[in-house]
């Protein structure tokens, strides 16, 4: 087995109790896979299940890896080696399948653990696995989803484990000096194990470097800052996160990737699927769902949040960012656009759909979309086309106006009279709307010496531009 290189392991107690309870539960042979994103820590779990249960498994524990050669061989090798068994070699009568079974039936006594780390494909390996007793038990880690085999689906840490996982790497005294900026950062990485032990062991060389300018030079550098593209010898994982990302990039089409890229642009928070749908209107829904379920939740590169919602990990949002610029030429049936485009388009229809005066079931609809309509207005206005400028801060300056949010529905009106006076000048009549509806929120509030200059500005810009007999 590799050696155990953690630390210190936390977080992940009830997972390791989840993991024994599912190996014990089968009446022949169980077996129990440990899913999830790249980097979220599925083989430092295994192997820590295997030191701490040692003592279970007195016929022993076998540590395979499917990517390295064939199971088979790799099976009939370690029982040669590690339990001087020589099955017959392989001849017309007796081959590789046979081989095995002769060692299944003259292995140690006691259970068996056989670890698998890393299967791509289940088919691949399941004719070599034991089917005769319930001694073996069979431990698989995967990105991938195999069906209905047991699984144990392994998530990212909670904020708590993360920061006590920061502070075993660079001392709890750093951590709590900077603890404000300690949350931020492991907030930052989206509490992905991988992400924190690299960014930890990185800080703990350099002792002058404080948490703050920790995170300042991720916001900048994102996923090519140093911190997160390299490993060090002494770790379980022996890959950068982009590194880890990109094994699952590379098993996704061109259709997969431009749907995870479509992702990306959405706002860090739940995106409901009509709102995709409604970004890809010529694209067929199965096909769409298609790429979502075989393949994107399939390797955990997407998050089903409950029905119709579903969320990317922060760094997995990084990463498909990054990858915009790197899509291959659009295919069928992603032609007629670019995703930036069909992404603002989507949500300034959207904008224009939120009422003045919405009811509260109006609200709670519109709610999960606004994040998304503000990642439009603060990060991709470049996308909007002139004619519908105000409308990605209209909608969302309506939604909280309608609430009585006044204090937030400001800030909008006036980003949109800035946004629109630099791209369309001083003189165009969205200029005179924006600063008429800034004057309807003050009036509303009655602040009537603030709405009345701006009542006039717009008044008088628009008896300019359109001429005094105009409705």
């Amino acid at each position: 087995m590799p050696k155990n290189r953690a630390t210190k392991f936390v977080g992940r107690e009830e997972e390791l109790q989840q993991l024994h309870q599912l190996l014990q539960e089968n009446d022949r042979v169980a077996i129990a896979a440990i899913s999830g994103m790249g980097g979220v820590g599925k083989t430092e779990l295994a192997l820590q299940y295997a030191n701490t249960h040692r003592e279970t498994y007195q016929g022993g524990i076998c540590w395979l890896l499917p990517k390295a050669a064939d199971v088979g061989l790799q099976l009939v090798q370690f029982a040669r080696i590690h339990l001087n068994l020589n099955p017959p070699e392989i001849s017309p009568d007796f081959d590789l399948h046979a081989q095995l079974a002769y060692c299944w039936r003259r292995w140690r006594e006691g259970e068996v653990l056989l670890i698998l780390d890393d299967v791509a494909k289940y088919k691949e390996i399941k004719p070599y696995l034991p089917t005769s007793s319930s001694r073996f038990k069979v431990l698989m880690t995967t990105r991938a989803h195999f069906g209905q085999i047991p699984k144990l689906s392994l998530g990212v840490l909670q904020p708590e484990a993360a920061l006590e996982l920061l502070r075993t790497l660079i001392g709890a005294e750093r951590v709590d000096e900077e603890i404000a900026q300690a949350e931020s950062l492991c907030a930052w990485l989206g509490y992905l194990p991988l992400g924190l032990e690299l960014v930890g062991r990185y800080l703990a060389r350099k002792e002058d470097l404080s948490l703050e300018e920790m995170l300042r030079r991720l916001e900048k550098k994102r996923l090519e800052q140093p911190a997160l593209v390299k490993s060090e010898d002494d770790m379980t994982a022996q890959l950068g996160v982009q590194a880890a990302f990109d094994l699952s990039w590379q098993e996704l089409n061109n259709t997969d990737k431009q749907l995870a890229c479509l992702l990306s642009l959405f706002a860090p928070a739940p995106i409901p699927w009509q709102l995709v749908e409604l970004c890809l209107p010529d694209v067929d829904a199965e096909e769409l769902e298609e790429s979502r379920d075989d393949k994107l939740l399939n390797l955990h590169l997407l998050q089903r949040k409950e029905k119709g919602i579903y969320q990317l990990h922060p760094l997995l949002r990084e990463f498909f960012q990054a990858k915009l610029t790197e899509l291959d030429p659009p295919n069928p049936p992603y032609q007629g656009g670019d995703l930036k485009q069909a992404f603002a388009t989507a949500m300034i229809a959207v904008a224009k759909n939120i009422p003045e005066n919405a009811t509260r079931e109006q609200v709670t609809v519109i709610s999960p979309a606004i994040p998304h309509l503000a990642e439009v207005a603060n990060n991709l206005i470049q996308c909007v086309r002139d004619e519908d400028l105000i409308w990605a801060f209209v909608g969302n300056a309506l939604f909280y106006n309608s609430q009585g949010l006044y204090d937030q529905a400001e800030p909008w009106y006036k980003q949109c009279l800035e946004v629109t006076k630099k791209r369309l000048g001083d003189e165009h009549p969205d200029v005179a709307t924006s600063l008429n509806n800034l004057a309807n929120l003050y009036d509303s509030q009655g602040r009537y010496a603030d709405a009345e200059p701006l009542y006039l500005q717009a008044l008088e810009l628009r008896r300019r531009l359109l001429g005094d007999e105009h409705p």
